[in-house]
Formats: structure tokens, C-alpha cells, sequence
């Protein structure tokens, strides 16, 4: 319901014209790049970031670096580079690592000369136009924060990266225009996103108690009565994970991270002033990674449903059950197919429908390791922010083999994984054996997405 409601939302606001605002002075900005163990892309992001198009004297580089490697080295020399010709670049580190990124955000912050903070992660590579696309935002002395649109320099690399791609496309044109258009709560994404540092104080400053503290911030700050804008014309190419083990981690925390969220926060927008929708559209904003116990639940019972299925009223209310679903499927199909046909591609249609049945099938094999995610978050489970390795891989020609953060080894959800995909194609064979081909869809989608992801999960296994 909330994503058929995004949906109409969005389609809504493109019929008006958005007025982007010109930039009539330039205020100082200081860029932090919050960086730990990056030796294949540290330079790559230096060089990027530099090259901003934007007055020297008003530019502050905070390269916020925790590494423990030699990429220490190659941002220094980087940095030393560009201190040579002028910039204000500075490479800032900590005496420990507490906090991880949110630590390292509000070690920088303190000393930041900026009245307004740009950030971007380690696999990002702004656009040169960044900050004259975005800090106009800021004429308004209600804005706190402006997110800019994530794009892939790596997304035709892998049916994974495809997956991954399609995903978010749909995250940062629906999902984020729409909330933004109705005046709801959006988050800023981590990275890509420009805030106005009077705004992290006032919302209390960084915090590493949840895994997402972006998600964290957005909400205390937005709690606080200030604006965040989106700004969807604005593309910031980012590097997507190349390998199944990887991607799995990043949705780990991603799904944990909201759900501790949702714990901390989403009392405080019930029981706030902000009307029934804003709070209706922060529900479900806030536990929407929650859809994966759901969806893992349903999955796990649906052989045991069907092999006891017997003429008996209660099994009744199950194709009532059914009906629901079927008008989720419907929402989450109009929400994938509108993101798809606004991103400017050559045949918007049938990258439609060739992705979305597979992206819909890798996402029912991650259900039972983002449930995981899930349940810790909501539990309370405290767990150490693990980052995403990063790959410089832009092309099919580049490879990950051989890069020194990936430490692999095959855990118990892998096999569990693999069990899965056992498990369902028992239903499958149990629906010819019934003659009751009701659930044979579902089955078949479950069997060959935890199919995919064992699959992929060893291969990486064996190549590491």
C-alpha cells in the first residue's frame, strides 16, 4: 500500500515543474571522506573529489582516514600532491577507531571549517558540478540536508550488479521523490548528500548506536523541525559490490541498521505533531526491511500449508491471505515499473520485464539472511560496523581476485542457503506429486534465488 501510494506520489510531482534554484554566493563547504583500508580506490576518490568545480579559497578536503594499510601511504601522497598545488586538503586521523564511520563523521566535524558538510563514501565519484547543483538548495534557511541520486559505474558488470542497480534506481526516483514531495521523512543515503552542519549539531550529531546512523541522523533531524531536500537530477556515480559474500554483507547492515533504527526512532514520530500520513509513510519507511521476516515466514510454511491441506475452514482464510499478496505483488510491480521508465533507458520496457522477474527472485533467496539482519536489529543485538570491500572494477576485463579485503570462509548461513533451495524444490516435486500446482510459482522462484545465492556465495568461496 505504501509503495502504490510513493508510486502515485512521484508520478504526481514529475507533472510540476521543479525549480532549481541558482547559486548567488559561495559559502564555505568542507568535504569529508570518511575512508578505512581503501588501497584500490583512495586515489580514485581524491582525484574526483578535487576536481569539484568550486573556488579553491571557499573548499575544505577532509580525507578522515582510520586505515591501518598502506592505502595511508597512497592518500598521503595524493594529498601532498594537491596541498602543492593550492588545495585545502588535510589528512585527518584518530587515535582509535571508535564510532567506525559515525566516529570518524564527528571526529571531522568539530574541526571543520564549513557552514556546510559534504560527504561522500570511499567508491564514489562526484561529478564536478556537486556543489553548484546543490548547495543553492540552501537559500532556504530550513534545509538541513540535500541527497543526491546514486548512478552505477559498474552496472551492466554482472547479473549481481544488474540486481543491485535496478533495486536502488528505484530507491532514489519513487521511493525518494515521492516521500520528499509529500513533505514526509526521506533519509540522506550516507554519502552523495550535502548538509548544513547547524543542522547535524542541532539533531545531537553523529551517533554509532545503530548501523545506519545516516538513516539515525535523518530522522532526529527531521524530528527537529528541519527540511531535507532530494534532488533527483543530480547523479553521483558510485562502484556496486562485484561478489554474492560482499553484497550480503552491505545488506546486512543496511537491514540491521534500519531496524535499529526503527527501535530508537519510530516512537518518537508516532507520538510527534507530524500528521496521520507523514507518520504512516515513516512506518513503513523505517520497516521496510522488516518485509524480509515476512516474506521468509510465508516461504518456510508454505510446504508445510500445502501438505496439510485438508477440506477444513481455517485453511479458507489462506486464499484471503492470498488475495493480500497478490495486491502487494501489484504495488511492488507498478513502484519497479514506473522507476524503470523514468531513468532514460533505450528500451525501458523490456528492461523491465527481463530484470524485474530475476531481481525479484535473488531478493526471496537474500530473505533468509536479511531476516537474520532483521531480528538482531529489532532484538537489540549489538554487532561491529563491517564495511563493504571496495573493487575499482568498472569493466567485464577488471577482476576482484586477488584483493586483500576479502577474507572468505563458508559460514553456517551458506549452507543453510543451500538447504533452502533443497527445501523448496521439494515443493515443487510435491506439487506434481499432488496435483496441486498452486504454489508452484512461488516455489520455483524461492528454489532458484537461495540456489543463486549459495551458488554464488561458493564460487566466490573458491576463488578467493
Amino acid at each position: 500500500m505504501s509503495q502504490l501510494h510513493l508510486t502515485y506520489l512521484y508520478l504526481r510531482s514529475k507533472k510540476k515543474k521543479q525549480s532549481v534554484p541558482e547559486l548567488k554566493n559561495y559559502p564555505m563547504v568542507t568535504v569529508q571522506l570518511p575512508v578505512f583500508n581503501e588501497k584500490y580506490v583512495i586515489e580514485r576518490l581524491i582525484d574526483s573529489v578535487v576536481q569539484l568545480d568550486y573556488p579553491k579559497d571557499k573548499l575544505e578536503i577532509q580525507v578522515l582516514d582510520d586505515s591501518t594499510d598502506e592505502s595511508i601511504e597512497l592518500a598521503a601522497r595524493k594529498i601532498k600532491e594537491y596541498q602543492l598545488l593550492g588545495y585545502n586538503i588535510q589528512h585527518i586521523f584518530r587515535s582509535d577507531r571508535v564510532g567506525f564511520k559515525a566516529g570518524a563523521l564527528a571526529y571531522g566535524t568539530k574541526s571543520a571549517k564549513g557552514e556546510f558538510l559534504a560527504i561522500f563514501d570511499a567508491d564514489f565519484v562526484p561529478d564536478p558540478s556537486f556543489l553548484k547543483r546543490t548547495v543553492p538548495y540552501f537559500e532556504s534557511s530550513k534545509i538541513g540536508c540535500v541527497q543526491t541520486r546514486w548512478s552505477h559505474l559498474n552496472k551492466d558488470y554482472s547479473v549481481l550488479t544488474k540486481m543491485q542497480a535496478f533495486g536502488l534506481d528505484a530507491h532514489f526516483t519513487v521511493e525518494q521523490t515521492g516521500r520528499n514531495s509529500a513533505q514526509s521523512f526521506i533519509n540522506f543515503n550516507g554519502t552523495a548528500g550535502i548538509w548544513r552542519k547547524a543542522c547535524i549539531e542541532d539533531a545531537g550529531g553523529w551517533s554509532a548506536d545503530t548501523l545506519t546512523e545516516d538513516l539515525d541522523l535523518s530522522y532526529r533531524a527531521q524530528l527537529k523541525g528541519w527540511k531535507f531536500q532530494y534532488a533527483e537530477d543530480v547523479e553521483s556515480p558510485a562502484e556496486l559490490p562485484v561478489i554474492m559474500p560482499a553484497i550480503k554483507s552491505q545488506q546486512f547492515r543496511w537491514n540491521k541498521g534500519a531496524a535499529e533504527t526503527a527501535r530508537k526512532n519510530l516512537g518518537k514520530v508516532l507520538r510527534s505533531d507530524r500528521t496521520l500520513m507523514t507518520k504512516f509513510h515513516a512506518f513503513f519507511h523505517l520497516n521496510n526491511s522488516s518485509v524480509f521476516l515476512y516474506l521468509f515466514a510465508a516461504a518456510l510454511l508454505s510446504i508445510p500449508v500445502l501438505l496439510i491441506k485438508v477440506e477444513d475452514p481455517v485453511f479458507d482464510s489462506l486464499k484471503a491471505f492470498g488475495h493480500f499478496l497478490f495486491f502487494g505483488f501489484l504495488s511492488v510491480t507498478a513502484y519497479f515499473y514506473t522507476s524503470t521508465q523514468v531513468l532514460g533507458l533505450e528500451h525501458p520496457k523490456r528492461y523491465f520485464f527481463k530484470v524485474f522477474p530475476v531481481f525479484l527472485t535473488i531478493s526471496l533467496g537474500l530473505s533468509f539472511h536479511n531476516s537474520l539482519a532483521v531480528a538482531e536489529g529489532l532484538l537489540g543485538k549489538k554487532t561491529a560496523f563491517i564495511r563493504t570491500p571496495k573493487f575499482n572494477i568498472l569493466s567485464k576485463k577488471d577482476s576482484w581476485i586477488g584483493n586483500r579485503y576479502i577474507k572468505l570462509r563458508l559460514d553456517w548461513q551458506t549452507i543453510v542457503e543451500g538447504l533452502l533451495a533443497c527445501y523448496f524444490g521439494f515443493g515443487i516435486l510435491m506439487a506434481f506429486h499432488m496435483d496441486d500446482f498452486i504454489m508452484i510459482i512461488f516455489h520455483v522462484m524461492l528454489t532458484l534465488g537461495f540456489s543463486a545465492i549459495f551458488v554464488h556465495s561458493i564460487r566466490a568461496l573458491r576463488h578467493a
